[in-house]
């Protein structure tokens, strides 16, 4: 019998945990699913014979060390801050680990050690990253296959309300890590844009936005998302003048989180004494500077911001619950904290609503060998969830990474070292068994 350890059971384990569980029998496998919170892992497992929960600190070195060198294949859904440590680990103890998160720079100093112990080491197996990586391979190695090159890139990828599932003012819904969101953009952006490298500091991600047309779903907004020059490389675009990746929004979605970002709560560094014991309205307080002075909280927080103080923005910072004087009454340390809270509650995904993911390819490319004819290709793929039951970014999260177990498992999967889901062993099985599962990709080319 083979021993699966899937670290972390938080929103975007269910579904992975459940396929896991539901083909244990058939492939003789055992799951066991740690987490720091028990009671979670105990409710993700539900009773099921192939499967157990257990506490599970990342940080006690004993503990990991002893859970993971137990396992064949470690699923790691933790935050990304914790990847190096575990593929370390995993590393030592000759085990395969996958990786949802985007790849920590260091995972790459682990090369030769994986290879030597014969082990994959496969980070950015999600969905954006993931199934947007595998998708685009996958596209581009068709445009190569006639000859084509490519000259410009772009690729975006979102988890939203389903358009009939829109319940809320900021038209969003918690569907992954909401600690993420509030720290979006943290890092800022970088990508290449008519062969300009063009570089957004943290403070400006939310204000260098554009209009994305879906089809199927209309207008949306865009904003860069991280570093997307070093996909030039992966992807082997040398005559590419533009290379960005970016997410989708529905439109407003910036505006608001940019002034949120101006006020400056996204903070995660700085503790504040007392927050249990302060009211919503005293903490965004702190956040004025004294010389903002008359008239109440929200007419001050405008005048700051430089925004009507009738004006959209303001309705959704009230609505937010910004202004409150709720007591936060709970064992919080940071405004991050505060504001991960907020949209936890507010934004939450309901039993009678549904949510959508969207990735969406954009290339442009040049055939010499078709008498240099250019086309415009738009790879477009929209999943639903279902009302009550798996969201579609809990399916789209742990489906890729559960059937890249299954590939290990079944010894389908002859690779080893560090990766992303780029090679052809990967992308080609794992796309084959998504389409099945209704994760498919409608192409739209127009000849220029």
């Amino acid at each position: 019998m083979k021993n699966i350890f899937v670290i972390g059971a938080g929103q975007s384990s269910p579904y992975l945990i459940s396929y896991l569980l539901n083909n244990a029998e058939k492939y003789d496998w055992f799951v066991t699913v740690g987490d720091y919170n028990q009671e979670l892992a105990e409710k993700r497992v539900n009773h099921h014979s192939r499967g157990t929960a257990v506490f599970f600190d990342v940080n006690d070195s004993e503990m990991r060390s002893s859970c993971i060198s137990k396992a064949d294949v470690v699923v790691n859904m933790l935050a990304p801050r914790f990847q190096h440590l575990v593929a370390l680990t995993c590393t030592r103890f000759g085990k395969h680990m996958i990786s949802v998160s985007y790849e920590d720079r260091r995972i790459r100093d682990l090369e030769q050690d994986a290879i030597r112990k014969g082990v994959l080491i496969l980070t950015e197996i999600g969905l954006d990253p993931g199934i947007d990586h595998m998708s685009a391979a996958d596209l581009v190695e068709r445009i190569r296959a006639r000859g084509g090159i490519i000259k410009s890139f772009e690729s975006y990828g979102g988890g939203l309300p389903a358009p009939d599932s829109i319940n809320n003012p900021f038209k969003y819904v918690i569907s992954w890590n909401p600690r993420n969101v509030v720290m979006a953009g943290e890092n800022g952006a970088q990508y290449l844009e008519q062969g300009k490298i063009k570089i957004i500091p943290y403070h400006n991600v939310f204000r260098r936005t554009w209009t994305l047309d879906v089809e199927g779903i209309g207008t949306m907004e865009a904003y860069p998302n991280r570093d997307s020059l070093k996909y030039q490389d992966q992807y082997g675009f040398a005559h590419a003048e533009t290379v960005i990746r970016g997410t989708i929004r529905y439109p407003g979605w910036s505006e608001t989180w940019y002034y949120i970002q101006r006020l400056g709560l996204p903070n995660e560094t700085l503790t504040i004494p007392n927050l249990s014991e302060r009211t919503y309205a005293e903490l965004t307080e702190m956040f004025l500077p004294l010389n903002v002075t008359g008239g109440s909280l929200e007419k001050r927080v405008a005048q700051f911001l430089n925004i009507s103080p009738t004006g959209k923005i303001m309705d959704n910072l009230r609505w937010l619950g910004l202004f409150s004087e709720e007591k936060i009454g709970l064992p919080l340390e940071t405004a991050a904290e505060v504001m991960t809270h907020l949209i936890s509650e507010k934004l939450r995904l309901t039993d009678d609503a549904r949510d959508m993911v969207i990735l969406l390819h954009r290339v442009q490319a040049i055939f010499p060998k078709e008498n240099n004819r250019e086309e415009e290709i738009t790879s477009t793929m929209i999943h639903y969830g279902e009302r009550a039951g798996f969201s579609s970014m809990a399916k789209s999260v742990g489906l890729p990474a559960a059937l890249i177990v299954k590939l290990i498992l079944t010894q389908k999967l002859p690779i080893t070292g560090c990766h992303i889901p780029t090679h052809p062993s990967i992308y080609k099985p794992v796309l084959k068994e998504l389409e099945k599962e209704g994760f498919t990709f409608k192409d739209k080319i127009e000849k220029k």
